[in-house]
């Protein structure tokens, strides 16, 4: 058994596939570097992240089957499911194998794996995309708070930098304590740490003085337009899961 240690990263995790096939090593597994714990029965494969390998990887994908397939791929790996790297690895190496593009090859189990999984992920990313809310801090940043169940900020990026090109803005994920930040020239990944309880009172500190206005103005136009006698509470929680509604101000106490 091999334990290929790479750095977590989706170029990381290309570098070593295309590792796996130049050291010929069979019979792998993956493992983060900081969360490594070898047994004595593992030999060790520490793979350096190097760009021109992993673009080497993509793009034989890409030939091979179709960026969309490359794209599903990237996304299923986003999941961070335990274990999707294995996999990944076993649907890349059915797609080198095949003659044919094996995107829609439904008999075989890593191929269901990422065209399920691959389609969860977008679904998180368009609710992301809908459900984010930003708020004004003193300086003039627009500052929001998700926590996706899938790692898609990098799929987001783009969608909040076309739409919001005229403003300073951070989409910081809770759950895995890191951000997009977009200077009005480019989105730039952040790391910030700090608990929830520091996280809550430094941004309402930092609040611009007319926030709170907004809030409730937002509050009550959402209140004026939720017609009771429609209601229809099932509907509404499957497009818009109650786990969303953390950092949605329509569904805060209004005068918060």
């Amino acid at each position: 058994m091999v334990m290929v240690l790479y750095d977590g990263s989706f170029e990381g995790w290309l570098t070593a596939v295309f590792e796996i096939y130049e050291y010929k090593l069979a019979d792998v597994q993956f493992a983060q570097e900081h969360a490594c714990n070898l047994s004595m029965f593992h030999s060790r494969h520490t793979v350096q992240t190097n760009a021109a390998k992993a673009r080497r990887v993509w793009q034989s994908l890409v030939q091979r089957n179709s960026i969309d397939a490359a794209n599903a791929v990237y996304h299923t790996f986003l999941s961070e499911q335990q274990g999707i790297d294995a996999v990944l690895l076993r649907y890349m190496q059915h797609a080198f194998k095949q003659q044919k593009p094996v995107e829609t090859d439904y008999s075989h189990p890593s191929v269901i794996t990422v065209i399920q999984t691959d389609r969860k992920v977008r679904r998180e990313k368009h609710r992301m995309e809908a459900f984010i809310r930003f708020q004004l801090t003193g300086d003039g940043l627009y500052y929001a708070i998700a926590e996706p169940d899938y790692n898609v900020l990098p799929l987001i990026s783009r969608h909040f930098e076309q739409r919001y090109a005229d403003q300073r803005w951070v989409i910081y994920d809770g759950r895995r304590k890191y951000g997009i930040y977009y200077d009005l020239k480019q989105v730039s990944t952040v790391q910030m740490q700090f608990s929830q309880q520091v996280q809550a009172s430094a941004i309402q500190q930092a609040y611009d003085e007319n926030e709170q206005l907004y809030q409730q103005l937002w509050q009550r136009y959402f209140s004026s337009v939720n017609i009771k006698a429609r209601k229809n509470t099932r509907l509404h929680l499957q497009h818009m899961p109650r786990r969303y509604w953390r950092y949605l101000p329509e569904k805060m106490p209004e005068g918060r």
